[in-house]
């Protein structure tokens, strides 16, 4: 089955549109980026004491890879992605908060092999397993990379970000769970339980835990993060959406219309992930 994200990390099948999911990636950053201190907080409680080297699996612009270094400040950060668009961001977020010295950008694409990093304590892969050919493959080239003791963390979207309430004003209330549901239909975020694909690829899981991710008050970038997204999703709903819907949508999604996503005050944004934290006997 093909898996399909909007926040598709370029571990696997290339992306169109690099740039404009590039843009996506850091305002999902601005928008939702302080959950990653209590992931990496919690990470921290699992890992391997002063780990000298951490990678980022599909590293995508680098939010994880920035929030690994401030999390583990003496190791060494090696961000992989497929997408030179994606690296020269991470390289320049890197520069911008003074971690060039402490971060590596390694341009590999998984479904081909996995690169030569040397040996690492801590390995994330954030939002970015689901999307390789091959990912207990992948499972298992991470426990032949990591040091014994080294854990492996795999995060996920338990389910698609929300921001508009359910009645936005025009059309038929519901509009987002009636794209979530045209989404699911097909194959977005799709990804299983990890837990027996770990413990396959030879890993004891250590934890598993579920993170609320919330911005409330909702930042002023929200509308341009929310109007983003949905026309990302526009695509990938046509035809299953019905035609007053996609109306409403667009509608939504029109900068000079007063109803426009950029214009609107009751946005949120809300959703959750799941964590897996498993180690290397």
């Amino acid at each position: 089955m093909a898996h399909h994200s909007p926040h598709h990390r370029h571990a696997g099948p290339a992306h169109h549109d690099e740039a404009g999911l590039a843009d996506l990636l850091d305002l999902d950053a601005e928008v939702l980026g302080p959950y990653l201190d209590e992931v990496t907080a919690w990470v921290g409680r699992h890992a391997p004491d002063a780990p000298r080297t951490v990678v980022d699996v599909g590293a995508g612009t680098g939010t994880g890879s920035q929030a690994l270094a401030r999390r583990f400040g003496s190791a060494a950060v090696v961000a992989i992605d497929r997408s030179a668009v994606m690296l020269d961001r991470l390289r320049a977020a890197a520069t911008e908060q003074r971690l060039g010295d402490r971060l590596r950008v390694v341009r590999a694409d998984l479904d081909v092999a996995w690169p030569e990093v040397g040996a690492a304590d801590v390995v994330w892969a954030a939002s970015s397993l689901h999307e390789v050919a091959d990912p207990d493959r992948v499972l298992r080239d991470v426990h032949a990379a990591l040091n014994p003791g080294g854990l492996l963390v795999v995060v996920e979207m338990d389910a698609l970000p929300r921001f508009l309430p359910d009645d936005v004003g025009l059309g038929r209330p519901g509009l987002e769970s009636r794209c979530h549901e045209a989404l699911a239909q097909a194959g977005w975020n799709a990804h299983p339980n990890w837990r027996p694909h770990l413990a396959g690829a030879g890993f004891e899981i250590a934890a598993q835990r579920s993170f609320t991710v919330e911005a409330t008050p909702a930042p002023p970038s929200t509308g341009r993060y929310a109007h983003a997204y949905l026309r990302r999703i526009r695509s990938a709903v046509d035809g299953r959406l019905a035609s007053d819907d996609l109306g409403t949508l667009d509608r939504l999604l029109a900068e000079d219309n007063p109803d426009s996503l950029l214009r609107r005050r009751d946005l949120t944004v809300r959703g959750s992930r799941t964590a897996w934290a498993a180690r290397r006997p």
